[in-house]
């Protein structure tokens, strides 16, 4: 049980703070548009990626030493193109930014957040190599990487579903705007650290 907690404790960590995957999940949530499968989505790939960072990180690191810097381009090129998606909306105003009815279809919306999940190098540092570091400390992995699993599912789940707790202040559009303009800065933000690392 310690073990379970610890791991536990160690994702909710790595996955609270806001970043890409999460301020879309956030947008999704107060849009209230396929935030199941938006959420369902983001915890499942966690789930997959905690797996291999708990029982296979350095054999990743081994059988291809290129991986993380080709993550760290294409990541920082993506990231620079969704802030530029989110200043143009935040400065598009008006009815582009109502939370209702902008819900864009299933596909693409779920295409845009595997490519925020899957070509977002922080998610693999944090899921692959800090998760399976800090596993490496127990002999008992199976429950470390359950517990930071679970972690994911918590989270993604209420960020979705507690986002609707904030609609009352985005029935403004003011308020998408600066989420938008928030966003933007962000994204930006990341980028420019993988970029300058």
């Amino acid at each position: 049980m310690h073990t379970y907690l610890v791991g536990l404790g160690t994702g909710l960590s790595l996955i609270v703070a806001i970043g890409a995957q999460n301020a879309f999940v956030l947008r999704q949530g107060l849009l209230r548009s396929h935030v199941f499968a938006i959420c369902l989505f983001c915890a499942l790939s966690d789930a997959i990626l905690v797996t291999i960072g708990v029982f296979g990180a350095e054999m990743l690191g081994r059988v291809a030493p290129w991986f993380t810097e080709a993550m760290r381009w294409g990541g920082a090129a993506f990231l620079i193109y969704y802030g530029l998606r989110a200043a143009r909306s935040a400065f598009a105003g008006g009815d582009a930014l109502r939370a209702a009815g902008q819900a864009a279809p299933f596909w693409p919306t779920l295409a845009m957040i595997a490519a925020l999940t899957w070509a977002n190098p922080h998610v693999y540092l944090d899921t692959v190599v800090l998760l399976g570091a800090v596993s490496s400390g127990f002999t008992d992995k199976a429950s470390f990487a359950a517990g930071a699993v679970t972690g994911s599912f918590l989270f993604f789940f209420s960020l979705g579903y507690g986002a609707r707790l904030l609609a009352p202040v985005f029935a403004r559009p003011r308020a998408w705007q600066v989420l938008d303009l928030a966003i933007a800065f962000i994204m930006w933000s990341i980028a420019a650290k993988l970029i300058l690392e």
